[in-house]
C-alpha cells in the first residue's frame, strides 16, 4: 500500500505560479510511475502529466505543455508540478497518482494507476 498526501495548492491570480508536492509514504517509490491529475467541477478528471521513475520520459496534456513541469525527487520520495502562467481554467482539485511495476511505461490512463492522493484545491482568479 502506498500513501499519497498532497500539498502545495492555493489561490493565485491569472499568470501566477504554484508548485504542488506529493509526498509518497513507501520506499520502493522509485518503481512507480507518478501522475498528476485535475478534476474541475462537472468535468471528467483528466491527467495533465506523468513522469517515470528515472525522471528521463514525461508526458503532458497539450493544455498543460510549456506551463507546468513534473519532476521527482526519489530519495525524498516525492514528485513535484510546477505550475508557471496559471490560467482560470486551470481552476480544479489536483490528485497526485501512482501505477505500480516497473516504473518504465507512461500513461496517462486514470484506470491505470493504482493509488490516489486526497487532493489539493488550486483556484485561479482573473
Amino acid at each position: 500500500q502506498v500513501q499519497l498526501v498532497e500539498s502545495g495548492g492555493g489561490l493565485v491570480q491569472a499568470g501566477g505560479s504554484l508548485r504542488l508536492s506529493c509526498a509518497a509514504s513507501r520506499r520502493t517509490f522509485d518503481k512507480y510511475v507518478m501522475g498528476w491529475f485535475r478534476q474541475a467541477p462537472g468535468k471528467e478528471r483528466e491527467c495533465v502529466a506523468a513522469i517515470t521513475w528515472s525522471g528521463d520520459s514525461t508526458v503532458y496534456a497539450d493544455s498543460v505543455k510549456g506551463r507546468f513541469t513534473i519532476s521527482r525527487d526519489n530519495a525524498k520520495n516525492t514528485v513535484y508540478l510546477q505550475m508557471n502562467s496559471l490560467k482560470p481554467e486551470d481552476t480544479a482539485v489536483y490528485y497526485c497518482a501512482a501505477k505500480r511495476g516497473r516504473g518504465v511505461v507512461l500513461t496517462t490512463t486514470r484506470s491505470e494507476y493504482d493509488y490516489w492522493g486526497q487532493g489539493t484545491q488550486v483556484t485561479v482568479s482573473s
